[in-house]
């Protein structure tokens, strides 16, 4: 546990690896390269080979995780800090090299991936000379503006994903016909006028049908038994008919349901609506934002202990508050895929940005949210040009706290991801 805390304190709080600058791509073994990326090559070969979609989904995680850190390296350059380090990936290096004054690498953990600034904060040492280069020697707009890059880079990628589904395939949305999807109930008022897979509801009982809401009221609207007109719009082809209205077959007179018409027919009338330009990024800015809301109740439940415990003792795990990892999410991708090509894997992906970005705002240590808290509070105990430096030191135990939740909440995602496979 003393061990946990001190690779907390002086890693995670206090900036990341301390070695500064590690040594180049010669210290690296040439083994250890060839055979932690060959591993690495083979496993994406082998998502490839289950499911390309599943692959597709895997790679634009790995982008997305790429273009956070990029947006914490361009913006620290940019506001005159010193980077040491550009890593993909956690633990030992598979391979490195070095370029001016910074060290990249790609490690064996594909967990993430890290930016390192120098002096991040009060635990973390800088070269004598090197102070005015230091994270914390810069103004809060430019603390707070790196921090949250990485945040901003998601929201970047969601709009562009959201906004390029939509000007090309379309949003999800109702499309103002109802289609009838798949056969009809054996034995129903459907399948008595010979209503088709496919077939469009024109109007039912005289009121015009244009979605399924539309149309669940209308036949609840009436009893079984009564007769009614229906118009169907078949290929082109206008089918009128009347029919008697039955009951439903899962009726029960406890239930009352009873005295509920049956029609007898599975129906849609939602998919991709094809958007202007103008439109699809109207839509992108609004769906980033209600995705952005929805995620930050859906943090909260999802690291909250009492939570994690009831969908790892559940016999089936809840789908919408389960923990999932980077394994459940490429089940997903894979499965939308199948379903839905291309634009379904991206809209997903821009939603995981989403989430991603909400997750890593988090107000604590390790998260660049805990970092920006910092900086806020650092500025509004500031005085008259004497700038406040807070000890970080002091939030070692939260932060420690912090990543057991995150580490418990990584087993028992993957726990759930193996045992009860998404999809």
């Amino acid at each position: 546990m003393t061990w946990f805390y001190s690779r907390v304190r002086d890693e995670l709080v206090g900036g990341g690896d301390p070695s500064g600058a590690a040594p180049s791509n010669a210290a690296v073994p040439r083994s250890r390269t060839i055979i932690g990326l060959g591993v690495v090559a083979a496993l994406l070969v082998w998502l490839g080979a289950n499911n390309v979609w599943t692959l597709v989904f895997v790679i634009g995680l790995l982008v997305s995780v790429f273009l956070h850190e990029v947006g914490h390296f361009v913006s620290a350059r940019k506001t005159g800090m010193k980077v040491t380090q550009f890593s993909m990936g956690f633990g030992p290096r598979l391979a490195t090299w070095k370029r001016g004054e910074v060290e990249y690498g790609i490690r064996a953990l594909p967990l993430g991936a890290y930016v390192r600034i120098i002096g991040m904060n009060n635990l973390d040492p800088v070269e004598p000379g090197e102070e005015m280069r230091a994270y914390r020697s810069k103004s809060f707009p430019r603390k707070f503006l790196v921090i949250t890059a990485g945040s901003a880079m998601h929201a970047i990628i969601a709009l562009a994903l959201f906004a390029g589904v939509y000007a090309t395939a379309g949003r999800w949305g109702e499309v103002g016909t109802l289609s009838i999807v798949g056969d009809p109930y054996p034995g129903s008022a459907a399948e008595s006028i010979g209503v088709r897979d496919g077939d469009v509801i024109v109007s039912f009982d005289g009121t015009a049908i244009s979605s399924a809401d539309e149309f669940v009221a209308a036949v609840r609207s009436h009893r079984p038994g009564d007769r009614v007109d229906v118009v169907i719009d078949r290929n082109g082809e206008t089918v009128a008919a009347s029919v008697t209205l039955g009951t439903a077959p899962w009726a029960t007179p406890d239930r009352n349901a009873g005295d509920v018409a049956f029609f007898g027919v599975g129906s849609n009338s939602r998919d991709y609506v094809p958007q202007s330009v103008p439109g699809a990024a109207v839509w992108a800015v609004r769906d980033v934002a209600s995705t952005a809301w929805s995620s930050i109740g859906g943090v909260l439940r999802v690291v909250n202990p009492v939570n994690i415990a009831t969908n790892l003792t559940a016999d089936t795990a809840d789908p919408l508050t389960r923990p999932s990892t980077v394994v459940g999410a490429s089940q997903l991708g894979g499965e939308l895929g199948r379903e839905e090509g291309w634009k379904g894997v991206l809209i997903l992906l821009a939603a995981v940005n989403v989430f991603v970005g909400v997750f890593n705002l988090v107000p604590l240590l390790p998260f660049d949210g805990g970092h920006a808290m910092i900086a806020i509070y650092e500025r509004v105990r500031s005085r008259r040009g004497r700038p406040y430096r807070a000890d970080v030191s002091k939030m070692a135990p939260v932060a420690t706290a912090v990543v057991a939740l995150l580490v418990t909440l990584l087993v028992a995602g993957l726990y759930l991801d193996l045992t009860q496979p998404i999809g």
